[in-house]
Parts: structure tokens; C-alpha cells; sequence
């Protein structure tokens, strides 16, 4: 069978995997989040943290929830890398710098996971689990009770109220998370990853050293690191250790278990607001992208020109042969259109427009399906956009389900697509501006901009990925990348609940002849070529400066 073949199979078996899953999860979430009724376990949660999960919030309430639990995280998990050396089951590990704390706690509570250390060389047992694991979790559920805030903003009329913040981030840990988790991890032991808390220990003998492991609670990290679009690996290798992902079928099912929740939830969200086609066009808005990624990423890596790569049917510099071209880029664009961040292979090893397609993918703002929750609210206010784009061409105000789009709401989503931009493209120029930054450059040219260009837009991006070839342990970029995370995260989720609010409290308006058609094919491409123009218009000069002049040169 040739790698194109093998490759398209994957990407065809994979779409059927996921058609399976979306109608029941889909439907599930909706229940979740529509149901008065709490579990028992939840109620001694919301017991121990004081709070009264029937009490409706306003967009403002909401928010400070959001945040209040937000900054307490980033607290507690910076305090337990710094006394990390105190710890039991610290492996011998020291404890963490203060800005490698910072830039790690920073990462894991904002969903991003970028990692500037070596896993296995700096975290033991107790940060792994006690710390890194849990934020996997509760920042995912932070995402999607965000997103559901949203989509109660477009459900409701004449209310400003969305909802309770601490009722929605637990029931998505205790409902969702929690057992998808569970099962995935499961299955990933039964295929081969390793699950214990042993220590560090001697495999062997190599050139008159020995190599060493440790073990590790990994199977369950990697299970949710997919499951809520963290990233994080337990290993430096990431998703290309073989103790995180050992066969080909581990490789496909960990891109299934990253791309699930976030498709579902746009079953979810038609549910919500009673209109399921609504709920289609999102998905074949996000589908046509994801797609069409992955096309152009098989394309750039299998006819790349030059004998070494004819004869291995491709790119394979820094890939996994286990798992070949095909499956590499299926990987690489599923992990950059979400807010994973986990790689199967090195990013910077890829050809030129290879890196740069994985670096559009984040700059589309992980919209394709993006993350948990921040995939679909990014969605919808690029849908407010094209409605707004579309009622600009026909003189007409804009509409989208039954809510006005005026000037009020659309300066809340103008905010939000500015915001992520920005914090890419000035702390890209700082670095690049400055001498010390320049250092970790292990690259010149067009490959050494890419890489510091790379790492803003995936810190800002709450992505996570690297280009592998940047040395980001250093006080500037612990600081500078930790930062754009922190404002990446949640000055987005200001105007996401904000123009929640506003919409909410809005009275439905009847559709009429004039309304546009939102639910139809014309509106997806619309919606389509819209996102596409606006990240072309915002990021082609630094795009021209780094990858595509890298690509166009080789």
C-alpha cells in the first residue's frame, strides 16, 4: 500500500469515527448542561467550595467566577513547583525556577501546555498528577462552560442571566471529562502505554553511558492531555514517545479523542438553541477547514522535491516511521486547529509551507474545530462577523439567530479577533528586535523568524506546540510567552461573556424575508472565506517573512 493511500485511509476512518460519536455526545452535552438536577457527588462539591449551584449569574458574576478560579489555580500550581524539592514522590527533582513556575503555571491553567522544560528531567510525580493532570481537566471545563454561556446568550431573551459558572465547570469535570478519561485511558493501557509510579531507572547501556526512565501516571495524562485539547506531555517526545503513544491505532485514536468534543459540541450548541441545521453549518464551517488543512498538508509533505525524499514517499525528517507521513499530518493539522498542542512529530523538521500551514492553523484562532469550548464561542463570533460583513453588502442590519447584531455587539467581537493578533505580532517584534531573545535561535533566516513567530502564536493562541527549535527556557521567554498565554485566555473570554450578556438580554427578533439564511451552504462559505481573509490580512507579512519565504526558497 503506498503512504498516500495508507494516509487517506487513516483520514477516512477517522471522519467515520467521528460521525459515530457526534449524534450521542452531542446530544449528552445538552443534557448536561439543560439539566436542574445535580449528582450527588457534585452537591458535596459544591458543598466544600460554598457554592450554590441553583443561583442564575450575570455575564458579570460569571466572569469574576471564571477569573477568581482562574488566578487561584495559577497560584496553587506555581506554589507546588516551587516546593516541589519538598515533596514526596519528587523523583530527586529539584524544585522549579520562578519563572519556569510561572510560564508552567500560567500555561496549564490557561488550556495552552506549553512546556519549556524536559518532562521526565523536571516533574515528579506529585506536580504531575496533583498539579499538570488536574488543570488538564479544569481548564478544559473552563472552555466549555464559557462556550455554553454563550450559546444560553443566544438562547434566552430579556434576561441577562447565563447560568451558574461553578454548576457548569462541574458538571463538565464530573460528567464529560471525567469518564471519557477514564475509557481512554483504558483503552491506551490495553494498547501499550505505561501507567505506574515507579521511579527513575537504568535500561540499558549505550556508548559507555547508561540511559534512563522513569515512569509515571501517564496513560491517564495523556488520556485527558487529548480528551480536553491540553497537550502537555508527560515525556519531552510528547505524543512520539513511545511510552504516550506506542502503535499506529494508539497514533489515530488519540487524534480521535483530541477532535471529539470539540466537533460534538456544535451538535450540542444546535440542541441548545432548538435548531439543529444551525448546529450543522458551525460543523461543516469547521469540517471544510480541518479538511482542507490536511489536504494541503499531505500535499506539501508527500511531493516535496529531491531524491531522499522520493525514495522515503515523503518528508520524513522528524517524523515517527511508526507512524509515516500521512498519519504525521493528520496529526499536525488536527493539533494545531484545536488548542492541543500535542505533536507526534517536530513541526520545525517539516518543509517549509508544511510549519507554515501548522502555524495558520493556530493563527485561524483554533477555530476548526478548535478547543474544548473556545473552538465554538471562536466560531460564533466569526459567524457574528460574516452577518455582520453580510449586512454591510446588502444595507441591511445584521441578524444571527433571532438576535440583532448592532454596534454594541460587534465591538465586543471586534475586540476579541484583535486581542490574539496583537499579542502575536508585538511580543514577535520585541523579540526580534532585541539581542537577547535572538540567542535561543537555533536557526538564521527566514527558519529562525518562523521559530520565534511559532512561539508567540502558540502561547497567545493557548496552543502549546512547538517548533522545536527554539531554547524558550530562558527568563524573557518563560516571562513574555507566559504572559501573552495569561492575556490570550482570558481577555477573549471578557467580551465572549460580555456580548453573551448583551444578547441575552435582547428580544428576539422574527425572521423575515430579508433575514439571512445562517443555517444554509451559502452562509458556510461565507463564514469560510471570511475567516480565511481576516487571518490572511492580519498575518501575511510575518507569514511572507518566515515560512512562506522559507518554502518559496527551497
Amino acid at each position: 500500500m503506498s503512504p498516500v493511500l495508507a494516509g487517506v485511509l487513516q483520514l477516512l476512518a477517522l471522519i467515520a469515527a467521528l460521525a459515530l460519536a457526534y449524534r450521542p455526545l452531542g446530544d449528552y452535552m445538552a443534557k448536561v448542561y439543560s439539566s436542574d438536577k445535580h449528582l450527588r457527588v457534585e452537591k458535596w462539591i459544591y458543598k466544600g467550595i460554598g457554592a450554590n449551584p441553583n443561583t442564575e449569574m450575570r455575564w458579570p458574576a460569571y466572569l469574576r467566577g471564571v477569573l477568581a478560579f482562574s488566578a487561584v489555580s495559577v497560584l496553587f500550581l506555581y506554589l507546588l513547583q516551587r516546593v516541589q524539592g519538598s515533596l514526596p514522590g519528587s523523583l530527586g527533582f529539584s524544585s522549579i525556577d520562578p519563572d519556569q513556575a510561572f510560564n508552567t503555571a500560567a500555561s496549564f491553567v490557561t488550556n495552552t501546555n506549553w512546556q519549556s522544560y524536559y518532562g521526565e528531567q523536571a516533574m515528579g510525580h506529585v506536580v504531575q498528577t496533583a498539579g499538570l493532570a488536574v488543570q488538564n481537566f479544569v481548564s478544559a471545563a473552563v472552555g466549555i462552560a464559557v462556550a455554553v454561556a454563550l450559546v444560553r446568550g443566544f438562547s434566552r431573551s430579556r434576561t441577562g442571566e447565563l447560568g451558574n459558572f461553578w454548576a457548569d465547570l462541574v458538571r463538565g469535570v464530573v460528567r464529560i471529562l471525567l469518564p471519557l478519561s477514564v475509557v481512554a485511558a483504558i483503552i491506551l493501557v490495553a494498547c501499550g502505554a505505561i501507567q505506574n509510579f515507579s521511579g527513575i531507572h537504568e535500561v540499558g547501556q549505550f556508548f559507555g553511558g547508561s540511559q534512563q526512565w522513569n515512569g509515571g501516571a501517564v496513560a491517564s495524562q495523556e488520556a485527558i492531555k487529548e480528551v480536553g485539547t491540553n497537550g502537555g506531555g508527560y515525556f519531552n517526545a510528547n505524543s512520539a514517545h513511545p511510552f504516550e503513544n506506542p502503535t499506529p491505532f494508539t497514533n489515530l485514536f488519540e487524534i480521535f479523542l483530541l477532535l471529539v468534543i470539540p466537533f460534538s459540541l456544535t451538535r450540542t450548541f444546535g440542541r441548545m438553541i432548538g435548531s439543529l441545521k444551525q448546529g450543522y453549518a458551525i460543523l461543516a464551517t469547521m469540517a471544510t477547514i480541518w479538511v482542507g488543512f490536511i489536504a494541503l498538508m499531505m500535499w506539501t509533505e508527500f511531493n516535496h522535491h529531491g531524491p531522499a525524499f522520493d525514495i522515503a514517499g515523503g518528508a520524513l525528517e522528524g517524523k515517527e516511521t511508526r507512524f509515516g507521513v500521512g498519519a504525521s499530518s493528520i496529526f499536525a493539522v488536527s493539533t494545531t486547529l484545536t488548542s492541543t498542542g500535542a505533536v507526534d512529530s517536530f513541526h520545525s523538521s517539516f518543509t517549509g509551507l508544511g510549519g507554515g500551514i501548522t502555524m495558520l492553523g493556530m493563527q485561524l484562532g483554533e477555530i476548526a474545530p478548535g478547543g474544548t469550548g473556545s473552538g465554538l464561542y471562536g466560531m460564533l463570533i466569526m459567524a457574528i462577523i460574516a452577518v455582520f460583513i453580510a449586512g454591510l453588502m446588502v444595507g441591511r442590519t445584521p441578524e444571527y439567530l433571532g438576535k440583532k447584531i448592532g454596534t454594541r455587539e460587534i465591538k465586543f467581537a471586534a475586540c476579541y479577533i484583535l486581542i490574539t493578533p496583537a499579542l502575536v505580532l508585538i511580543f514577535t517584534a520585541a523579540a526580534m528586535a532585541l539581542p537577547t531573545p535572538g540567542h535561543s535561535m537555533t536557526n538564521s533566516g527566514a527558519h529562525g523568524f518562523s521559530e520565534i513567530l511559532y512561539a508567540y502564536t502558540s502561547g497567545a493562541n493557548n496552543n502549546g506546540s512547538a517548533f522545536a527549535g527554539l531554547n524558550a527556557d530562558t527568563q524573557w521567554f518563560n516571562s513574555t510567552i507566559g504572559i501573552a498565554m495569561l492575556l490570550g485566555r482570558f481577555l477573549p473570554m471578557v467580551f465572549v461573556l460580555a456580548l453573551a450578556g448583551s444578547l441575552a438580554e435582547q428580544k428576539p427578533v422574527p425572521a423575515t424575508a430579508g433575514t439571512l439564511r445562517t443555517e444554509k451552504p451559502l452562509f458556510t462559505g461565507l463564514l469560510v472565506g471570511a475567516i480565511l481573509i481576516i487571518t490572511g490580512l492580519t498575518y501575511f507579512p510575518a507569514l511572507a517573512l518566515g515560512p512562506l519565504a522559507e518554502g518559496l526558497a527551497s
